[in-house]
This record gives structure tokens, sequence and C-alpha cells, in this order.
């Protein structure tokens, strides 16, 4: 088991604990002479909903074009789960902007998350790529 960081609380309580209710409990524990350790690991869990992921755009050569202006949490967590679930399927991103930042002042952006977990991006108005295009039928 990975042992714990302990993250950074955005409290002001003056104790080491994230709430006041883990305060009260450790005091129990302590009044009962229970040696305990707090927050002593993670561990991992995997998370399942039952979700339908519905594409965007439908490429006759298989490509899904998924169009993005915001690139949320959510949406990055769905698209983690769908490629290990289904490695087959190619879904691409088309980002307004994707040198965005994921967080309000953080140094991630929407393309290094994508070159991160090897998911294609382009910008929307620089044009989706021509080589993603290729083996397409073109529309009447």
């Amino acid at each position: 088991m990975k042992k714990s960081t302990k993250r950074q609380r955005k409290n002001s309580y003056t104790h080491k604990y994230r709430s006041n209710s883990e305060l009260s409990c450790s005091e129990q524990l302590i009044n009962n002479k229970i040696d305990f350790k707090y927050e002593p690991y993670h561990i991992g869990y995997e998370w399942f909903e039952n979700k339908k992921y519905i594409p965007d755009f439908l490429l006759p050569n298989g490509i899904i074009l998924e169009v993005k202006g915001r690139f949320m949490l959510e949406d990055r967590k769905k698209h983690l789960f769908l490629r290990s679930q289904h490695p087959d399927i190619d879904i691409r991103f088309v980002f307004d902007n994707p040198y965005r930042k994921l967080y309000k002042g953080g140094k991630m952006t929407y393309a290094d998350w994508c070159d991160k977990h090897n998911f294609k991006f382009c910008k929307l108005n620089e044009g989706i790529p021509k080589e993603w295009l290729k083996n397409v039928r073109n529309r009447n």
C-alpha cells in the first residue's frame, strides 16, 4: 500500500484533522487508550456507474471527434474510463483552446493532458487535420 502524503487543508483548524468530527473521534480513541494511526495510507478503488457516452461526430473511418470548449474533470474521467473499457475506439479531441489550463493557477493544459494520456487533439480554428479525414467519404 502507498504511504499517504497529507493533503493541504483549506480549513482554518488549529489541529491536524480534516474536521472537528475527526478530532472528536481521535479524542475518544485516546481516552480509551487505543493506539491508532491517522490517514496512514491510500487505498485505491474504482468507481463504477452505468453511464452512456454519445459521441459528438462519428466519421466513416471510425474516428470519433469530441468537441470541447471546456474540458472538465468529469469529462476527463469519462474519457479515461472509456479508453480503459473500449481501447479499440479512436476518440480525438477538437478543442476551442487546447492550451487552456485544466485548473486556475495550474500548469497542465488540455493539450498536456491529451499528450499524457495518448489522445490526439487539434485546435478548432486551425482546422481538423487532413490525416484524420483520410478514408472518409465526402458528403454529396
